[in-house]
C-alpha cells in the first residue's frame, strides 16, 4: 500500500507542483496554518497571516502526507532533497529545513528559486552529490537541472521526511501546508493534498 501511495505522489501533477513554486494563479491560495476546528468535511484553518480559511479536499482520492522528524545523519549522497534557506555572503545557502524525499518523488520541484517562507528566502531541490564537514555543520552539494548549490546544514536546521498519512490524524491544533488550494464559488478552498505535521510537528515550507 505504501508503494502505491508513493507512486501516486510521484505521478500526481499537483504533488509535483505544490512543493515546487509559489502559487501564482489568481484562483489558487497557499496555506500555512493550524487547524482550529473541523466542521464536517470542512477544515477551518488559521493561516499564518492571521486570516481564517475554510478548506475541503477533493472527493476522489485526496492525499494526506505526514511530515515526520529525520536526522542530519540520514542525509546521504544520492538522496533527493528539498531545502528552504537563506543565501549567505559567500553564496552558500543556510538551510532552515531539509526535506528528504522518498525515491519515488525524485524530481519534485527541481531547481533553485525564490520562496516565500521568509523574505528573500530561497528553495533548492536537487540531488545530493556530496556531503562534507563544515564549520557550522555538514555542507551538502546539491545538483539540480540548471546548476549546483552548497547547502549549509546547522544544528538548528530542521530535517524531516514523509510518510503515508491518514485523514483522522488531522485534528484541531494540527499544523498543515497546502501548496495551491483552489478557490470555490462558495468561498471555500479545495485541495487534492494536505501535508501536515504528525504528533505536534509542523511544516515550515
Amino acid at each position: 500500500m505504501i508503494g502505491k501511495f508513493l507512486h501516486a505522489l510521484a505521478v500526481s501533477s499537483f504533488a509535483l507542483a505544490c512543493f515546487a513554486h509559489p502559487a501564482s494563479a489568481q484562483d489558487t491560495v497557499r496555506i500555512r496554518g493550524t487547524v482550529e476546528r473541523i466542521d464536517g468535511p470542512v477544515y477551518v484553518v488559521k493561516n499564518r497571516d492571521g486570516s481564517e480559511v475554510k478548506l475541503t479536499t477533493v472527493a476522489d482520492n485526496p492525499l494526506f502526507v505526514a511530515i515526520v522528524p529525520a536526522r542530519i545523519s540520514d542525509i546521504k549522497p544520492g538522496m533527493y532533497v528539498g531545502s528552504a534557506g537563506m543565501i549567505q555572503e559567500d553564496g552558500t545557502q543556510k538551510a532552515i529545513e531539509v526535506h528528504i524525499f522518498p525515491e519515488s518523488m525524485r524530481g519534485t520541484g527541481d531547481g533553485h528559486y525564490d520562496w516565500d517562507l521568509l523574505p528573500r528566502s530561497k528553495m533548492t531541490n536537487g540531488n545530493v552529490e556530496q556531503a562534507v564537514t563544515g564549520v557550522d555543520g555538514p555542507v551538502l552539494s546539491v545538483k539540480y537541472k540548471d546548476g549546483e548549490k552548497k547547502l549549509v546544514v546547522t544544528p538548528q536546521t530542521v530535517v524531516v521526511t514523509y510518510e503515508i498519512g491518514r485523514r483522522e490524524e488531522i485534528q484541531p491544533g494540527t499544523r498543515i501546508f497546502v501548496g495551491a488550494a483552489k478557490k470555490q464559488a462558495d468561498g471555500t478552498l479545495q485541495t487534492p493534498r494536505i501535508t501536515y505535521g504528525r504528533n505536534g510537528e509542523g511544516p515550515a515550507f
